[in-house]
């Protein structure tokens, strides 16, 4: 089921991938072109890294959810 500004063409929640979770949030908010603070953070998964340290051998996955104000319209 879609909410209501799912309906509208509006997505309020997305998933994003980096090599590590900091990488991950700086990609999002690169993308969605908010503050930090507008976003809510769920980490699905930790990056890993791979061989002798190597980063990116499992990407780190997180999903944000866009946070409304009450004066700003979903």
């Amino acid at each position: 089921m879609l909410d209501n500004n799912e309906e509208k063409g509006h997505p309020t929640t997305r998933e994003y991938e980096g090599s590590t979770v900091e990488d991950a949030i700086n990609i999002a908010l690169a993308e969605l072109k908010v503050s930090k603070e507008k976003i809510k953070i769920q980490i699905l998964t930790e990056g890993q890294r791979g061989l002798f340290g190597m980063e990116g051998a499992k990407k780190a996955k997180i999903r944000v959810t866009i946070l409304f104000d009450d004066n700003q319209a979903p």
